[in-house]
């Protein structure tokens, strides 16, 4: 851990993101599984910090988080030169999974997956067991791709604390995972993380890019090309737009204030 871990929170153009990293996150997620707490976590990147930016409502939900970890590595330069946070790697949403699965697998803590579709939870289940042998998984649910029915997130909640799990991975895509995670939290006595593609990852339908483009924060040109339909919008229009503010943020031109946590409930949400 660096020593400028575990320093709080600081505005990403309004955005709540804490100063962590990888072990300090895992340890405060496993933490919560331990006391059996709930504890809504999420790994930002930069279409993430854009949907708050994008939606004040949504940025009060993200605000209201638990944790918010820098997923990509604009966010992490965020941080580093607006709030001179010296964070040395981001805290990227698929690898935190892992770390925090191979805790879990270790402690004997059960984990339930929640989101994606059938057939990928059909590989990613082999393929986490295979990664952590030991792995308790207490529960599978794929997503309905449609929105919540009255009273249907007591009925999820009841699923999730029947089947014995204490950590909750959702992989829904930004921002529906956050939503469901926000909706959850107080029903639930339990992590859960909102986790993106992580799912698709390490069920092995993605292909990770290499460390360089990572390190140099040209993942979204690694994934443009592999997903250039569904993906131009976020990366041509949004990442121009998430500079300019930057700029204007670390200039000083622009406050980024962040708006209050909302504990406002959500009617109506994607499952």
């Amino acid at each position: 851990m660096t020593a400028a871990t575990g320093t709080g929170k600081r505005s990403v153009l309004g955005v709540l993101v804490d100063i962590t990293d990888y072990a300090d996150a895992t340890a405060r997620i496993m933490e919560a599984a331990r006391e059996r707490r709930g504890y809504a976590v999420t790994a930002l990147a930069v279409h993430g910090v854009m949907t708050g930016v994008q939606d004040k409502e949504h940025n009060r939900r993200l605000n209201s988080f638990d944790l918010v970890t820098p997923d990509g590595q604009p966010v992490r330069w965020a941080l580093n030169t607006v709030h001179k946070a010296g964070l040395a790697d981001r805290v990227y949403g698929p690898t935190l999974t892992l770390k925090v699965v191979e805790q879990a697998a270790a402690e004997g803590l059960p984990v339930y997956l929640y989101g994606s579709t059938q057939p990928t939870l059909d590989r990613l289940v082999p393929a986490l067991e295979g990664m952590f042998p030991a792995l308790k998984i207490a529960g599978v649910e794929a997503s309905k791709f449609r929105m919540s029915h009255p009273g249907e997130a007591g009925e999820i909640a009841e699923r999730i604390k029947a089947s014995g799990a204490r950590i909750v991975l959702v992989g829904l895509g930004c921002p529906r995972q956050e939503i469901f995670t926000y909706v959850m939290r107080p029903l639930l006595d339990m992590p859960l993380l909102a986790v993106g593609a992580a799912f698709d990852y390490h069920a092995g339908l993605l292909r990770n890019p290499p460390a360089w483009m990572q390190k140099y924060a040209l993942e979204w040109l690694w994934r443009l090309g592999l997903e250039p339909k569904r993906l131009w919008k976020r990366y041509v229009l949004l990442n121009p737009a998430y500079l300019v503010r930057l700029a204007a943020q670390r200039s000083g031109l622009w406050k980024a204030t962040p708006p209050p946590p909302t504990t406002e409930p959500v009617t109506s949400f994607s499952v």
